[in-house]
C-alpha cells in the first residue's frame, strides 16, 4: 500500500480524535452525568431546560399546516427501516462471522438520549427518537457496507463520488490490478481488527 495514503489517513484520525476531544471539552459546559444509562442534568441546568419548554399546544399552533400535513410521509419510513435493520443484523451476524470481519456494534450507532432533555415536549421527543433511530441506522447500514465493500472489493471509483465512507481512502487506485491483488489480503485483515469510534 502507498505508504503516503497510509500516513495522511493516520493522521486524519488524529485529527478526528483531537477534534472529538475538543467537542467533548464544549459538551461539558453542560452539566450532566450519566448512571446506568440514564442521564442526570444538574438541578441549575435542568431548571435552565424548563424554562425554554414549549407545551405541546404551542408547538402544535405555531408549525405550519404543511409540516403537519407531511408528517405521516416522514413517519411511512418506519416500516422498510425496521426492515432494512432486521436484514442487515442477519447478514452481519452471519457473513462478518464467516469472513472474520469485526462485528459493527449496532448501539455505537443508534443511541437514545434525547428524551432526557426538558426542554423538549412530547412530539418534539418523538421526532427526535425517530430522527436518532432512522440516522443511527443509516449510519450502522453504511459501516456494514463499508466493511463488506472493503472485503470484496476494495478499489476506488475513477468518477468523483459525493460521500466516501471512512474505509474508503484505504482502497487501491482504480485500474491498478497489481496493487489490487498485492493488497487485497492486508485489506481484508485490518476488517479482523476493527475498532469501534
Amino acid at each position: 500500500m502507498n505508504e503516503k495514503i497510509v500516513d495522511l489517513v493516520n493522521q486524519i484520525k488524529s485529527l478526528e480524535i483531537e477534534l472529538k476531544n475538543e467537542l467533548n471539552k464544549e459538551q461539558k459546559k453542560i452539566k450532566f452525568s450519566i448512571q446506568n444509562g440514564h442521564i442526570k442534568f444538574s438541578a441549575d441546568e435542568l431548571k435552565k431546560q424548563k424554562e425554554l419548554f414549549t407545551d405541546i399546544f404551542t408547538y402544535l399552533k405555531e408549525t405550519p399546516v404543511l409540516f403537519v400535513l407531511s408528517a405521516p410521509i416522514i413517519y411511512s419510513l418506519i416500516i422498510p427501516a425496521l426492515i432494512l435493520d432486521i436484514f442487515v443484523f442477519v447478514y452481519q451476524q452471519i457473513n462478518f462471522r464467516i469472513y472474520k470481519i469485526a462485528i459493527v456494534k449496532r448501539d455505537q450507532y443508534i443511541v437514545f438520549d434525547r428524551q432526557y432533555l426538558a426542554y423538549l415536549n412530547a412530539i418534539e421527543k418523538l421526532n427526535c427518537l425517530y430522527c436518532s433511530y432512522f440516522n443511527g441506522l443509516m449510519a450502522y447500514v453504511n459501516e456494514v457496507a463499508a466493511r463488506t465493500e472493503q472485503y470484496w472489493c476494495p478499489i476506488k471509483h475513477a468518477k468523483k463520488i459525493a460521500y466516501k465512507h471512512r474505509h474508503y481512502d484505504l482502497f487501491v487506485p482504480y485500474g491498478d490490478a497489481k496493487s489490487y491483488h498485492q493488497n487485497l489480503q492486508e485489506l481484508r485483515k485490518r476488517l479482523a481488527d476493527e475498532k469501534e469510534l
